[in-house]
């Protein structure tokens, strides 16, 4: 069996880094991924008190109207942001992977307004917001790459919007797949093959706003076209170049060549 990226060293914040070899090195890397923070930034942030939460599929890190007081960071596992609408259907609106932080905006906004899950088993590093915002506060390189987040965040959010609301089935799911496939491998700093999607299809349905019978046709079609593989119920990325053509991917929307900008 291929080995889950997210098992290897790099998935825990044990790849060698320029200055953090601890715990929050993936999540320093995940902000040097779209900007660039000084040798003594980057020491601050791995200097930050924090503690450790490990939580199983399903739990929630927080609700939507809780007052936030903490900012977790993904170490390992994935997450999502899901809404609930008032007859109690579900919307997925976000996936979070590892490095990536869970509440920047709690920095500026004092309210949860979503639903925050444990998608698989996951790890998270939990940091007072106050200590966040000291740290920002006397650090603009690195309050920029906090704002630089939240910015992709939104980058995203809109192309999703886009996918559920103009794309067909078919290529709402390629594009959703080349988007996770090329996340999860610019923190990883090499090219993902066979990554596996942590997602069920009852999930897929939910984030796509498609039913499972549909999505289950439509990952019969992407089998059939060598794009996925389904072993044990679990979808496995096999042709990316194939996703990128059915979705007609660009990767623009997810600001990868950010850092050369600045």
């Amino acid at each position: 069996m291929k080995k889950d990226p997210m098992d290897s060293p790099r998935w825990m914040g044990g790849m060698p880094d320029t200055v953090n070899e601890g715990r929050l090195g993936i999540f320093v890397r995940k902000l040097l991924s779209h900007s660039r923070l000084s040798a003594d930034d980057q020491s601050a942030i791995a200097a930050l008190p924090f503690s450790l939460r490990r939580l199983e599929p399903n739990d929630y890190i927080f609700r939507e109207g809780e007052k936030a007081k903490i900012c977790p960071v993904i170490l390992s596992g994935f997450a999502f942001r899901q809404k609930i609408s008032a007859d109690g259907g579900r919307q997925i609106v976000a996936l979070k992977i590892p490095g990536d932080p869970l509440d920047f905006q709690s920095l500026y906004l004092q309210t949860a307004d979503h639903n925050l899950q444990a998608l698989t088993k996951v790890e998270v590093a939990v940091f007072s917001l106050q200590d966040l915002e000291a740290l920002v506060t006397s650090r603009p390189l690195l309050a920029r790459a906090v704002l630089v987040d939240i910015l992709i965040e939104a980058s995203i959010g809109r192309e999703w919007l886009l996918n559920i609301g103009r794309r067909n089935a078919l290529a709402r799911l390629a594009h959703l797949l080349c988007e996770l496939h090329y996340r999860v491998g610019q923190i990883a700093g090499e090219d993902i093959v066979g990554f596996e999607l942590p997602l069920t299809q009852e999930q897929l349905a939910d984030l796509l706003g498609l039913t499972p019978v549909h999505i289950n046709r439509t990952i019969k079609i992407l089998e059939q076209k060598g794009a996925v593989k389904r072993i044990a119920r679990r979808l496995t990325i096999a042709d990316v170049a194939t996703l990128r053509h059915i979705a007609e991917f660009s990767d623009i929307y997810l600001h990868r060549n950010n850092v050369s900008e600045v």
